[in-house]
């Protein structure tokens, strides 16, 4: 049976939340968990909730990396956290797949140092896919795994994400857009506009087109199938997209609060499209770039956003995910471009 690591103690309330999860993956998906922490308090949490399967198993661990902890220091000092076990665990073939809800900077080195990257990839990239009036979705990336970027890596986060595009999505020759403040070549900073100019000389070569700068505006209009940028501007983007989802749906429930059945119907049309922009139903971001699956949870992850997380991790092993993006051409010829462009 396929196995997935939880990192048991990453969440801002764990372990409630990751054994909730654990137990509803148990339950729905054909997986064994294996929760990496400390024994004693799963095992208690696990006893009063009545689990006696072996489809949950626990990888003693230790130690906990924080969300306060120096990401870099903490993989290399807490050496029996969850963390580092649970990597280790996938590393060695133990599992197929990780999931996290803790501290992104330390999954996201954790990943990088013990596991490696795609060859060709000097820095792996969060990604997730947005809504889109179209309906098939815009992929951001990176969404928080790179604060700070060179142009290169910016180049590199656009190759990988027209592969998931195109060998995952199944969109053919995905158009791909660099986010910016304007439409025109000349806006932006001086990472974009040499990133646009990268992209551009290279996007003969490639298996996608690049359509040049979007603005926040074409997000969600579905102008480009990806969208590129830092990892810090990724990330208030997607909480920014979050926050909003939450306020208009709570506004327009007390507008609608004592209101006919009919206005009712619509406000439950409307909760449907807040769940597109609810971490829970996706469950997390995948590492793209990351030698073997591994999936990062929002840090207040709900129980069932946890399950969804598991899944996420099942599927991208069982679709070859990382395989998918190293066969893409324009990854294996970009085997020896990270050190040309100084981000090796």
């Amino acid at each position: 049976m396929l196995k997935i690591v939880l990192d048991a103690m990453g969440g801002d309330h764990a372990p409630a939340p990751e054994i909730e999860g654990a137990l509803l993956a148990a339950r729905e998906l054909d997986v064994k968990v294996l929760l990496a922490g400390p024994p004693e308090p799963l095992q208690s949490a696990l006893r009063a909730a009545g689990w006696t399967t072996e489809l949950i198993e626990i990888l003693p661990a230790s130690e906990v990396v924080t969300m306060e902890d120096v990401a870099t220091r903490a993989v290399r000092v807490k050496r029996d956290s969850s963390l580092r076990v649970g990597i280790e665990a996938l590393k060695q073939g133990v599992a197929a797949g990780f999931v996290s809800a803790g501290n992104t900077g330390a999954v996201v080195a954790a990943a990088t140092l013990w596991l490696g990257t795609v060859p060709g990839i000097a820095r792996p990239a969060l990604a997730t896919t947005l809504p889109t009036l179209s309906g098939r979705g815009s992929l951001l990336l990176d969404i928080g795994a790179n604060a700070d970027c060179k142009p290169a890596m910016l180049d590199q986060f656009a190759v990988m994400g027209a592969a998931y595009a195109e060998r995952i999505l199944g969109v053919s020759r995905p158009r791909v857009g660099l986010l910016s403040i304007g439409e025109e070549d000349t806006k932006g900073n001086e990472l974009t506009r040499e990133a646009r100019a990268l992209l551009r000389r290279q996007s003969a070569r490639r298996s996608f087109d690049f359509i040049g700068n979007v603005e926040g505006k074409d997000i969600y209009a579905g102008a480009a199938d990806v969208i590129v940028c830092d990892g810090f501007t990724g990330n208030v983007v997607l909480k920014a997209s979050e926050g909003l989802a939450t306020t208009l749906l709570t506004l327009i429930q007390q507008e609608l609060g004592a209101v006919p059945t009919s206005a009712r119907d619509a406000l439950a049309g409307l909760q449907r499209v807040s769940r597109k922009f609810d971490y829970a139903e996706y469950g997390g971001a995948p590492l793209l770039g990351a030698q073997k699956p591994v999936i990062i949870s929002h840090g207040r992850s709900t129980g069932r956003a946890i399950c969804n997380a598991i899944r996420m991790a099942r599927d991208a092993h069982l679709r070859n995910l990382n395989h998918q993006i190293a066969a893409d051409p324009a990854v294996a010829a970009m085997l020896h471009f990270p050190r040309r462009n100084g981000i090796a």
